[in-house]
């Protein structure tokens, strides 16, 4: 009996995800340091490198459709070892920057497919009405990996001089365990639509979002751990001491943000987070030039863990896929081709910030992204009001 609970769907992907937040938690803290000490960038080379770190992002949309003769589960495991022979490589094998593309664009690969068909396999495990909720405990447990992670770089870093290839080496190994119990998963053969390419009108308003989420959230990830280590001076056990608390707020925050997404719907959670980003982008920017350096980088911390939090709002804009497709078969093309569309923007985004931040300052780069984050904020007032009809049987039936 307990073996057969071992061997559910369900529990299998939640050993995955936990795996999976393991190797962000060791990789993701780590990578931006790496780039500077080891590579020794300068934000403009930073912003040039992320056009083909997001480019099998962009190309996801036509990546899935060549495996999509493949249950998605079979994919997800595909994606994960591409992850594990990425961080072997980049953790023995990148003497030098052509190398580290090399082993980034396999790596972006692995990663954006996963990302793209974690949320549609989720999806499709959810009780119909619950799922914001499953979205949201499977994110806290990821959450909870995440958590490990850093901790296991913020001890190396500040008693063991822990290298980046040991961090690399062991990211890897996670990876690869993720990639082992998405094999176990007893593969299920979806309804494949009959284009794998697909482009809808009624999804218009999901692909519109995609994108200022793309524009938004590359700004962020390029450039936001700049300031730090830039202006700051901040090491690698900062930014795992900054991850360490943020996922420790992230694992009350995520499951109460998939219950408000099934409770208040999409429409207020996205509007609320577009209102508190406006606030985030501007603090970001302005604070050096507004406060005294200590007083400005505590508000940037603030504001770096309040944006990384944030980032899991992204789940409402699956469950509003979710909710307006026509069929269950229709989600993963279209989560794939919103983020096609969202690292459309990825790539070029960053060059154009890199090129603000060089000739005009780093201030304007986050004033950018505020003005997304108002284009946000309007787009998600389009977002149609949730049917609490549709969940009416579950409801009385829980009651």
């Amino acid at each position: 009996m307990n073996r057969q609970i071992f061997l559910t769907p369900l529990f299998l992907f939640a050993a995955a995800s936990l795996f999976i937040g393991i190797y962000s938690g060791l990789y993701e803290p780590s990578f931006n340091n790496y780039l500077a000490q080891v590579h020794q960038l300068d934000a403009l080379a930073r912003g040039a490198l992320e056009f083909p770190r997001e480019l099998p992002g962009f190309l996801i949309v036509f990546i899935f459709a060549l495996l999509a003769f493949l249950p998605d589960t079979r994919i997800a495991m595909f994606a994960a070892f591409l992850i594990f022979i990425s961080l072997l490589g980049q953790a023995y094998l990148a003497p030098d920057m052509k190398w580290v593309i090399v082993w980034m664009l396999t790596w972006s690969t692995g990663a954006h497919l996963y990302m793209t068909l974690k949320n549609s396999i989720c999806l499709r495990l959810a009780d119909k009405g619950h799922e914001g909720r499953l979205l949201g405990a499977i994110g806290a447990l990821e959450s909870v990996g995440i958590l490990l992670g850093m901790g296991v770089v913020y001890w190396g870093a500040t008693h063991l001089d822990i290298s980046f290839s040991v961090i690399f080496l062991i990211a890897g190994i996670c990876a690869l365990l993720a990639s082992l119990s998405m094999l176990l998963i007893k593969p299920i053969p979806l309804k494949r639509p009959e284009k794998y390419l697909l482009i809808k009108r009624k999804y218009s308003l999901f692909y519109l979002l995609n994108i200022l989420f793309g524009a938004r959230k590359q700004i962020f990830l390029t450039f936001a751990p700049w300031v730090l280590i830039k202006g700051f001076n901040c090491d690698i056990e900062t930014f795992a001491f900054l991850g360490i608390i943020g996922t420790i707020i992230s694992l009350v925050f995520r499951p109460l943000l998939g219950r408000a997404i099934d409770s208040w719907g999409e429409k207020i959670v996205i509007s609320i987070e577009s209102g508190l980003l406006i606030i985030i982008c501007v603090l970001y920017g302005m604070s050096p030039l507004w406060f005294p350096a200590r007083i400005a980088l505590i508000i940037i911390m603030v504001c770096y863990i309040a944006d990384q939090l944030l980032f899991s709002v992204n789940i409402a804009r699956a469950t509003y896929l979710n909710r307006i497709a026509d069929s269950q078969s229709d989600i993963a093309p279209s989560l794939s081709m919103g983020v096609t569309l969202d690292h459309g923007v990825s790539m070029l985004v960053p060059i154009a910030g890199g090129f603000l931040w060089a000739y005009s300052g780093p201030q304007w780069v986050f004033l950018a992204a505020a003005f997304i984050a108002v284009l946000n904020l309007i787009s998600a007032l389009f977002i149609p009001d949730l049917d609490r009809s549709l969940y009416s049987t579950d409801i009385e039936t829980v009651e």
